[in-house]
């Protein structure tokens, strides 16, 4: 069986681990390379996948910065075997700042607020928002 497919597309399986999905690059408008998924965020309730982190910048895993972007945001391309979104780098790079350092809650309800007013999009996915 062959598989005929658009550069979007989901592939014959679309089923994949996340840990898979971990350093997978991501597209911009354009097709310019704008970051990696560092990993991702799921409502463990529903079990959906909320956000992608994307990670920028660093060297040897020192002063990386993390930013989340809507799940729904990116779409699978198979002929760049990567993400593509119509976000820009720059709009990525405004969102609210995931932190390691435990400097913020980054899943408490402003957070949310705060990242869902900035894409825009609604914070159906859970009640606390």
């Amino acid at each position: 069986m062959q598989s005929t497919t658009t550069a979007t597309a989901a592939p014959a399986v679309s089923l994949i681990s996340s840990d898979r999905v971990e350093g997978t690059e991501v597209y911009g408008p354009g097709g310019e390379h704008i970051g990696e998924i560092h990993n991702l965020v799921i409502d463990k309730v529903s079990g959906r996948v909320v956000y992608a982190m994307m990670s920028f910048g660093g060297f040897l895993g020192l002063g990386k910065r993390y930013y989340p972007v809507p799940w729904g945001a990116l779409s699978y391309d198979v002929t760049q075997g990567g993400y593509r979104t119509n976000l820009t780098e720059a709009q990525v790079k405004a969102a609210p700042e995931y932190t390691t350092d435990g400097a913020i809650d980054r899943f408490d309800d402003d957070w949310h607020r705060k990242v869902h007013k900035h894409y825009g999009t609604p914070p159906t996915f859970w009640d606390g928002v």
